[in-house]
Parts: structure tokens; C-alpha cells; sequence
């Protein structure tokens, strides 16, 4: 769920295209019910997700879940920040390997390739931000 507001839009996105109808102040995860994901992007196992969507990207708080992976996916028209909260994984993006640990965050451009995996035993959490261009 999430809390929109008109009356505080900033004069420049109010100005841009002319269309911008709102603005979000507020998005209430605890009110968003948790899907479960497997084999994402041909990965491996299951995860967990909420997932906040609009014009401007995508929010995903998630678990990837012990022996779970997302599989090697492109990013066209987007940008993809992994901030991780728990968990220990890697990341692979465009064949350089990154580790993930708490307080990682892995950055995956428009126009990159990357895969995400549990490495761990228990799950590797993280939020997860797509921003469109």
C-alpha cells in the first residue's frame, strides 16, 4: 500500500511531460503480501518477495532462499541495486564475481548482466531497487 500525495509534488515534476499524477510519500510494506518465487530468471530454488511497482522502478524487499539463485538475466532499460541485509551470497555480473555479505550493496548497470546466489545457510536477504531510465 502506498500513500500519495498531489498537494507535495515538487514544481519540477509537476512540470516534466505534464503527466506526473503522483507522488509517493510512503510505501507500507507490512501491507503487502509475500510471494514465493521459484527458479527466478531460470535460477535455482525459491524466494520470497513484496514488491512495489510504478512508472519509476520497482522496490523488492527479498529472501533467496538456501541453495537458491536468480539465474544470469540483462537489464535493458534499467538500473538494479542489491542491498544486502543478511545472508552471504554472490553475485556475478557481466563474469566478474562479487561477494555479498551484510551491508554489500551490488550494482548491476542497464546494458549489464548478473546473477544472484545463496551461498549460504540461511537466507540471503535483501532489498532490492530497479530504477527505469
Amino acid at each position: 500500500m502506498s500513500l500519495y500525495d498531489k498537494d507535495n509534488v515538487p514544481q519540477k515534476y509537476q512540470q516534466a511531460q505534464g503527466i506526473l499524477e503522483v507522488y509517493i510519500l510512503l510505501i507500507n510494506f507490512n501491507q503487502i503480501e509475500e510471494q514465493t518465487v521459484p527458479g527466478m530468471h531460470g535460477g535455482t530454488g525459491e524466494m520470497s518477495i513484496k514488491m512495489h511497482t510504478d512508472m519509476h522502478g520497482k522496490i523488492v524487499p527479498c529472501k533467496i532462499h538456501p541453495g537458491g539463485s536468480i539465474g544470469l538475466h540483462s537489464h535493458g532499460t534499467n538500473d538494479e541495486m542489491n542491498y544486502i541485509i543478511s545472508g552471504h551470497g554472490k553475485a556475478i555480473c557481466d563474469n566478474h564475481e562479487e561477494t555479498l555479505e551484510p551491508g554489500v550493496c551490488h550494482v548491476c548497470h542497464s546494458g549489464s548482466k548478473h546473477s544472484i546466489i545463496n551461498t549460504g545457510d540461511e537466507d540471503l536477504v535483501m532489498v532490492t531497487i530497479v530504477t527505469e531510465r
